[in-house]
């Protein structure tokens, strides 16, 4: 009922920039939080980031002032711009948003994306 599709993700030397994509469709009524995650290998996944629909901001400690976290909720849309990016952020970034299908619902479901791998690497 509802998908979350990530793109922008690839290979890009240290000190690099990217910029993460991810749309939302399907039967959504509203959106609260929406975030990214990612998971690098022999690793647990790990947040990266959050936003909620008022535009509220937290990173984890390690991408902080080097990752922003964005969205545009008229497009059901979260963005991840990562600059000066280093070899351990090498990973799979997952998208994560809690979406409310219906009106008559009263409770947010959890989404996530399939992956899209970031490498960082001269």
């Amino acid at each position: 009922q509802v998908q979350l599709v990530e793109s922008g993700g690839g290979l890009v030397q240290p000190g690099g920039s990217l910029r993460l994509s991810c749309a939302a469709s399907g039967t959504i009524f509203s959106i609260n939080n929406m975030g990214w995650y990612r998971q690098a290998p022999g690793k647990q996944r790990e947040l990266v980031a959050t936003i909620t629909n008022g535009g509220s901001t937290n990173y984890a400690d390690s991408v902080k002032g080097r990752f922003t976290i964005s969205r545009d909720n008229a497009k059901n849309t979260v963005y991840l711009q990562m600059n000066s990016l280093k070899p351990e952020d090498t990973a799979v970034y997952y998208c994560n948003a809690g979406v409310r299908i219906y009106p008559s619902t009263t409770y947010y479901l959890s989404y996530w994306g399939q992956g899209t791998q970031v490498t960082v690497s001269s």
